[in-house]
């Protein structure tokens, strides 16, 4: 059993896409690029300059400009167009009565994470909120585990697991040494996280719970 359980946000505790993909597509407006939906959908998960810098190939200065739009309307609306996972909420708030450390660990602003717990009514189930930082170095997950792992003061990263649904979850995790369950019901496929070297997958809630507290 591990202790210290660090989880992802987007595709692991709320299903945000429609409002990650309406904020997309408004920065893209401002940039006259038409995109469908489904071809925006590697925008949840990595840090907002990485995946702006991919469809800018590297233009840096673009990329920034596309975050303050994305931002925009992010901000005010998009936040919101969003929804816990069934049963995700039932299963922190028993790892935390059983004695666990349970940490939010997300490459989200923390600002932004901290809106969203609260506006679903479960801030209080976690220990620590670790997220990326608006601007400066805090963003990629490994830096945030980094610092999650500081929240804690974790001695033992064999003590620890962090849960997530994308490679960027399984490699941040690996990078600071600890194992990583990889969640199918997300965004990130099977092949994704077996790729990225997931020490186990769950396909849904119950599954994980299994995996958590059995």
């Amino acid at each position: 059993m591990k202790q210290y359980l660090f989880f992802d946000l987007d595709g692991t505790v709320t299903d945000s896409k429609q409002g990650i993909i309406r904020s997309v597509q408004h920065a893209l407006t401002y940039f006259n690029i038409a995109r469908a939906d489904e071809d925006l959908l590697y925008f949840i998960g990595p840090p907002l300059r990485d995946s702006f810098g991919k469809l800018f190939d590297g233009d840096a200065a673009k990329a920034e400009l596309a975050v303050k739009k994305y931002r925009e309307y992010y901000s005010v609306k998009g936040i919101f167009e969003n929804a816990l996972y069934d049963g995700i909420a039932d299963l922190l708030a028993d790892l935390r009565a059983a004695g666990r450390v349970v940490s939010l660990a997300t490459s989200k602003p923390e600002p932004f994470a901290l809106r969203i717990l609260e506006h679903f009514g479960i801030a209080g189930v976690f220990d620590h909120v670790a997220g990326a930082e608006l601007t400066g170095p805090r963003n990629s997950k490994t830096s945030v585990l980094r610092y999650a792992c500081g929240l804690c003061n974790v001695a033992d990263m064999e003590s620890c697991l962090m849960v997530g649904d994308r490679e960027y979850d399984v490699l941040g995790a690996h990078a600071v040494g600890m194992p990583c369950a990889g969640v199918l019901y997300g965004y990130g496929s099977r092949g994704e996280l077996e790729q990225a070297g997931a020490d186990s997958l769950c396909a849904d809630v119950p599954a994980l719970r299994q995996l958590l507290l059995a």
